[in-house]
């Protein structure tokens, strides 16, 4: 039997106390952003102190527009000194998705992606979400808390990101989540989030992208070689997905010796997380949903079998291994 969404409420606030000191742990983007920002609302007064942890160099600038439009504090992963914490939180994540996780044993997981059997005391995993920011404002909702403009507007922006502006996979719980935060937001910050989507430094890699894609049968694949951030393979990515035929597409870089891979699909009869993982899930961290996914592998685990300075060559293979895995998909 499900839990209702007060008996989840309770079984969350049991595992804290007044005396501990918190770590959420996320990898920044904005439905992490948000459900953090939502997990440090509902402890607001129930612990000592809560922190947010990113894992990842954030370089987005809708991601850096809205930390610094919603006042969002962030300390990241590699200066936390974990014997100041008691309780370790993880969300819109799982320890098994990156190894940087794995320096903590976290107590609490709340996410909508696929569940990797990390076991934690309290787990509220659910993949038919579209959002983990939709779940969290059921917990807000479930302790009645008002959310201030701040966090209903983090909320708002990050169920219309991640749900795509609901084209992707959903449940009517986004909506209603999606609803319920959009009374409270300010859609004058939002807006201004929403329009910081690029920097003038990310276009030469559009440019790249175009002179060099691979066309094949409604797919487009693109390596972007080394990038300045993986978040550059996101947009690209997107991207293409917007040109009418266009039923995948697969965009790669390499960012500090680690291979990103980007899949996204238009949802039709296909799944992006099977293809990921059973493309490159024995040489690293593969999987997502539907339409989308990701891949990441270091790039040691190529060396000796693929000139990786050969941006043709890695595309070739990259290639080579969607097709394979695309063709029942």
């Amino acid at each position: 039997m499900s839990l209702s969404a007060s008996e989840k409420l309770n079984e969350f606030y049991s595992h804290f106390t007044e005396k501990d000191n918190v770590l959420i742990a996320i990898n920044a983007d904005p439905d992490a952003i948000a459900s953090a920002m939502a997990v440090k609302r509902l402890l607001w007064g129930k612990v000592k102190n809560v922190s947010i942890s990113n894992s990842n160099v954030i370089k987005r600038p809708d991601n850096l527009a809205m930390i610094r439009l919603l006042s969002v504090n962030l300390v990241h992963i590699n200066q936390i000194d974990k014997k100041k914490y008691s309780r370790f939180v993880i969300v819109d994540s799982q320890p098994n998705h990156n190894d940087v996780f794995s320096r903590f044993r976290f107590n609490v997981i709340i996410d909508h992606h696929p569940d990797t059997n990390y076991k934690a005391e309290y787990e509220d995993i659910r993949p038919d979400y579209g959002a983990t920011a939709s779940m969290m404002t059921e917990y807000l909702r479930a302790a009645k808390i008002k959310p201030s403009y701040k966090l209903a507007t983090a909320l708002y922006y990050a169920i219309k990101t991640d749900t795509s502006d609901f084209e992707r996979k959903t449940l009517v719980e986004d909506v209603k989540a999606f609803q319920f935060v959009f009374r409270y937001a300010n859609m004058h910050i939002a807006k201004k989030i929403e329009q910081a989507e690029l920097n003038f430094d990310f276009l030469m890699y559009f440019k790249r992208a175009l002179e060099n894609m691979k066309k094949r049968k409604g797919k487009i694949f693109v390596h972007a070689g080394i990038v300045a951030n993986p978040d550059i393979c996101v947009l690209l990515a997107d991207f293409f997905m917007k040109i009418s035929y266009i039923k995948w597409s697969i965009v790669s870089g390499i960012y500090n010796d680690i291979l990103v891979v980007i899949l996204r699909n238009d949802g039709l009869r296909k799944n992006a997380g099977d293809v990921a993982q059973e493309a490159f899930g024995n040489l690293g961290s593969a999987g997502g949903h539907k339409s989308m996914a990701r891949a990441e592998f270091p790039v040691s685990a190529l060396k000796g079998k693929l000139d990786l300075t050969n941006d043709e060559i890695v595309l070739k293979w990259i290639i080579a291994r969607i097709e394979k895995n695309t063709k029942k998909k």
